[in-house]
């Protein structure tokens, strides 16, 4: 018994959780699906999947229970039929949502007999089942433990971040912040190139070196922040206040509107005015953290 894989439950079969059920069929694990939409699921029975009618059915019908909706609000509500089924069950979450979101949903879970964990698939759906694939989980590390073998179905590199349940959450939103403003700065240069009548497939190989470059950097910037040095500036805040005006006249001379920079601008210059001129741009960190309320509810004291 011990060597047969593992039943699993996929509830949610968007792109995502279609990706997801598939990669537990292929790696040879009994899977149960369902769906609001019925009809999502025909190609995963084809492939082997069974279809559960009701969502009751679904969460009984496996001990580990993987859920992929939009939001946690979204999980509860879709469960809330199955919440007696959920006993002793091993609920997993793969959504989007805050880390209260995510607290919110472990301590309804628990309430419900559930064990519980809450992650993030940090790759596109048909990266699920890579070797490099990485999935972080948080909450109770026995789940993760018992079910470790089985959910590298879905990525190699699996990781436990910790037995908080709303670390996966902030993980998530932590390291997704990277991603909107990376992705306008490409459109920008994008609107800027096909303004001189060039394809922007010409600069996707340099844009490639270039966040190889940035990513090397990140270590650096980690380690001035984490022990609150940044006197040692390979790239000062100065040196990127300099370069504001270039932004402006690149907008102008391209027709290209970059007045999304215009906070960015604002935070390198507020960076100036606090004195962090001459030093590293990681700086910017100390602009950017608030004032912090000495305890959050449930007696936490952020920073301690």
């Amino acid at each position: 018994m011990e060597n047969q894989p593992t039943p699993v439950t996929v509830i949610g079969l968007g792109a995502m959780g279609t990706a997801l059920a598939a990669a537990f069929v292929r790696a040879g694990h009994p899977t149960t699906v369902w769906n609001r939409t019925a009809a999502k699921a025909a190609p995963l029975i084809t492939m082997g999947a069974a279809h559960a009618g009701a969502i009751d059915d679904a969460v009984a019908a496996s001990p580990l229970v993987i859920t992929c909706l939009t939001t946690f609000d979204g999980t509860r509500l879709a469960l809330e039929p199955a919440a007696a089924s959920l006993r002793e069950r091993a609920l997993v979450t793969l959504n989007s949502g805050s880390p209260a979101d995510a607290r919110d949903t472990a301590a309804w879970a628990i309430g419900h007999g559930a064990r519980f964990l809450a992650g993030a698939v940090k790759n596109v759906p048909s990266a699920v089942g890579a070797p490099d694939t990485l999935l972080y989980y948080s909450g109770d590390k026995t789940v993760f433990e018992d079910f470790e073998t089985t959910l590298q179905a879905l990525g190699g590199d699996t990781v436990h971040l910790g037995d908080e349940a709303d670390l996966a959450a902030l993980y998530e939103m932590a390291v997704g912040a990277l991603l909107l403003p990376a992705l306008v700065g490409f459109f920008q240069g994008a609107a800027a190139v096909r303004a001189r009548g060039l394809e922007v497939n010409s600069m996707v190989r340099f844009t490639g070196k270039w966040l190889d470059m940035i990513k090397t950097l990140l270590p650096v910037y980690a380690q001035e922040i984490d022990s609150g040095d940044y006197t040692n500036a390979a790239s000062s805040v100065n040196l990127f206040l300099a370069g504001v005006p270039y932004d402006e006249d690149l907008g102008k001379e391209t027709d290209v509107d970059t007045a999304w920079l215009a906070p960015l601008h604002d935070l390198v210059r507020r960076a100036a005015e606090a004195g962090h001129g001459d030093h590293s741009i990681s700086a910017l960190t100390e602009v950017l953290r608030k004032p912090r309320c000495r305890e959050r509810p449930g007696g936490f004291v952020p920073g301690t």
